[in-house]
């Protein structure tokens, strides 16, 4: 288990949009936490590689300066901040490219950035800037659910872990545990068994799913403890094994359920970096609570 260490600074997509300012309360309430500094970062688009130069440098000083005002915006929503967040203007391709490239720059802890908004109230629906930072950050992504903008987010108190025996699941649990001892939340480990009818063809029989099942339900509940022991002990950890469709089952958690969800990202693919599988990326797209996905180690 890693010990616990600095964090670096939150950095927050805004855009100016409802989805921007769900992830200008998340992001605050992450830094809040963590006991360190947010950077609030408006990117807009840099200089065309190809065009006709004249036209291309009024355009991206007129966005510029909406960049500027979109900024003035975050300054205002959020009161009082001052002291402990940055303000960035970023010129780059791309949004993801830009938060990305500030997140290496800045040693950033975790990225924030919003949900689409067309998404359902309290469901996360990964948007392109989300996707594309899903696809190769090397810097923690933090998705916020469409309207957390109008939750309670003062504190960090209860944060999930999807668990399961994997190195991927590892390095989500390392986080995990930095996260709880540097807020004092507690954490809730969560292993998903499929259930009885969902493992074995129907011709297999009643008694031989439930004995298949049954014997899965004790090697996931050895791994969970396993892992349990593995926690410091000044942290609160549980673990939970529940039966279901492991992205049905942890999207239905609910904010009564936890702060934040923590989870690994696929196991191949670059090093260092986030690289969704089948879990992580529908359940960015489907949860009910904040998402947090964490890259692969080297």
């Amino acid at each position: 288990m890693a010990d616990a260490a600095t964090f670096g600074p939150v950095v927050i997509g805004y855009d100016g949009t409802p989805s921007g300012q769900d992830a200008l309360a998340l992001g605050g309430s992450f830094a809040r936490a963590l006991g360190v500094n947010a950077i609030v970062a408006v990117v807009h688009p840099g200089p065309a590689p190809i065009g006709i130069a004249r036209v291309d440098a009024e355009w991206v000083a007129d966005r510029h300066r909406l960049a500027e005002e979109i900024l003035d915006e975050a300054r205002q929503a959020s009161p009082g901040a001052d002291d402990t967040a940055g303000y960035r203007i970023v010129a780059s391709p791309s949004a993801a490219h830009g938060l990305h490239d500030l997140a290496e720059e800045t040693g950033a802890s975790l990225v924030v950035v919003g949900s689409r908004s067309t998404g359902p109230e309290e469901r996360l629906f990964a948007g392109s800037t989300a996707d594309r930072l899903l696809s190769g950050s090397s810097c923690p992504v933090a998705i916020a659910p469409v309207g957390a903008r109008n939750r309670q987010l003062d504190k960090l108190d209860r944060i999930g872990v999807a668990y399961i025996d994997t190195p991927e699941a590892h390095h989500a649990l390392d986080l995990a545990v930095r996260m709880a001892q540097a807020s004092g939340a507690s954490l809730r480990l969560l292993t998903v068994v499929p259930g009885e009818a969902e493992v074995m063809p129907l011709f297999v029989g009643a008694e031989s799913e439930r004995t298949y099942v049954q014997a899965a339900r004790e090697t996931y509940r050895t791994a969970l403890d396993h892992a349990l022991a593995g926690v410091p002990p000044q942290v609160r950890a549980t673990g939970e094994v529940l039966t279901g469709e492991a992205v049905e089952t942890l999207a239905e958690l609910g904010p009564d359920e936890g702060d934040a969800l923590v989870c690994g990202s696929r196991g191949y693919g670059p090093a260092l970096r986030v690289l969704l599988g089948g879990v992580s990326s529908r359940l960015v797209r489907r949860a009910r609570v904040p998402v947090v996905v964490v890259p692969r180690a080297s």
